[in-house]
């Protein structure tokens, strides 16, 4: 059984940018409906042996956050916690958990009339020199069909993420867990010319140590200026060659 996921981590070798066939995008994936955000203190080691409350559905993104602790580096858990997750708690307006705390957020619904809030993609090159190049895209609605909440003016917020995926019972976790690895945000300006031609980003990510390339993703996604999520993907690319889940 293992007892602290660092080492276990800290083993996985890096696979160079021939072992992926190129890059992988969201296309083709339904868009995600509910965002799951699974918040771990770095302190807590049984936290990450044990299976989530809740278990999100299939039509929900998940993201497994490990956050620092009062031990720092002498926390279990501690190869794998960024500072992005204590960023990404301002935000939420929530404090760093003593254990585990989950925050769900919707994504905005399509209207009755089958529009949605704008279409995002995302994506994710092979692997350089302990980097991957990450990709999104947002295409907003048609002005005449933009919700209030994505009306001509207000800004954007965008935020995307290296994950790592490790399928349940591969290091010791219980369920499976979608590690957030490295994390990137940002603001577009809503003038009238970018709404019609919509938004991209094409961002280099480092790739921390210890984290098994073979198992990376990438998932975004775009709030508006009162904090609603309008849209979300997510790919997850696999190494060619590999057995996804594997």
């Amino acid at each position: 059984m293992l007892l602290s996921i660092a080492p276990a981590l800290l083993a996985g070798a890096s696979l160079p940018a021939s072992a992926f066939s190129g890059a992988c995008a969201s296309d083709g994936q339904p868009p995600p409906r509910v965002l799951v955000e699974r918040f771990l203190s770095a302190d807590c080691e049984r936290c990450w042996g044990e299976a989530p409350a809740a278990s999100p559905g299939g039509s929900a993104l998940a993201l497994d956050w490990i956050v620092p602790g009062r031990l720092g580096d002498d926390a279990p858990l501690s190869a794998a916690a960024t500072r992005d997750g204590l960023e990404r708690l301002e935000t939420l307006r929530r404090g760093p958990p003593a254990t585990t705390d989950t925050a769900v957020t919707d994504v905005l619904p399509a209207d009755r009339a089958g529009r949605n809030a704008g279409r995002l993609r995302v994506g994710m090159g092979p692997p350089l020199n302990d980097y991957v190049g990450a990709t999104m895209a947002f295409i907003p609605p048609r002005a005449n069909n933009a919700p209030r909440t994505a009306r001509p003016g207000t800004p954007l917020s965008f935020t995307l993420v290296l994950i790592e995926t490790v399928p349940a019972g591969a290091e010791g976790n219980a369920a499976e867990r979608h590690i957030v690895r490295n994390a990137l945000q940002g603001t577009w300006t809503a003038d009238a010319g970018a709404r019609r031609a919509g938004w991209s980003e094409l961002r280099p990510m480092r790739v921390p140590d210890g984290a098994r390339v073979e198992r990376l993703g990438v998932v975004g996604w775009v709030q508006d200026a009162g904090g609603n999520v309008v849209a979300a993907a997510r790919a997850q690319c696999v190494a060619e060659g590999a057995i996804p889940g594997k």
